[in-house]
């Protein structure tokens, strides 16, 4: 099964540096449109079979334009709407950026039972968008594509996929409507293949600056 994973387009609260994760969340900026309208021809080339988004409107305004040009319905599921921010909902201070990353990337890293601030845990996080996957798998789709966001799908790589680790996830922010391309399947594992566009290759050497729209933070 091939995967690919895309960010929404930009939201104001990504211009603004917050950590926006309730539902149901801002709509698209201008640029957030322009970037969704481009969707389409950037994956022209691929033959998907499944299209789905979270339930926080900027991935289903992102999702529209491909709906419209494969003729594929949009599957909401909460399960890959963004890491719950908890008590540091709607932060934008670099310490609440550092610890909102530092948990997810604990979370990769296999400390599950580790909660976020008055949210949820690695157990809940890794266990939702893990469904949402294995729905896709077994209705036989052999390209989905999973419109969610930066934190959610930089977590669940960094965990799922046997050539990325934390530090790679960390150094590699993703941009609105950034593409990680994935193939493999729930029972045999994943492997990353094209990380916005990029092959993946050796892993990075150090994480760089913290972000709370999705740049490369420190490791926990």
């Amino acid at each position: 099964m091939r995967l690919l994973l895309i960010r929404h387009g930009q939201t104001p609260s990504n211009l603004k540096h917050l950590l926006d994760t309730a539902e149901p969340g801002p709509g698209l900026t201008s640029l957030g449109q322009e970037q969704a309208a481009a969707l389409p021809g950037a994956l022209a080339a691929e033959e998907i079979d499944a299209l789905y988004a979270s339930t926080l409107v900027r991935t289903q305004l992102t999702a529209a334009p491909l709906a419209a040009a494969t003729g594929l319905e949009v599957r909401v599921r909460s399960g890959i709407r963004e890491l719950t921010a908890g008590d540091l909902e709607m932060r934008g201070d670099d310490e609440a950026a550092h610890l909102y990353m530092h948990t997810a990337f604990a979370w990769s890293a296999g400390d599950v039972r580790l909660r976020m601030p008055g949210g949820e845990n690695g157990v809940e996080a890794l266990g939702r968008f893990d469904a949402v996957v294995a729905e896709a798998h077994r209705d036989g789709a052999e390209t989905a594509a999973l419109v969610s966001h930066g934190a959610a799908i930089r977590m669940w790589v960094a965990a799922r996929a046997d050539n990325v680790d934390v530090a790679y996830a960390a150094e590699h922010p993703l941009a609105n409507t950034g593409i990680v391309v994935l193939t493999g399947s729930p029972d045999q594992g994943w492997r990353a293949l094209l990380w916005e566009g990029s092959s993946v290759g050796p892993l990075p050497r150090t994480p760089g600056p913290d972000d709370p729209t999705g740049s490369a933070v420190s490791t926990p």
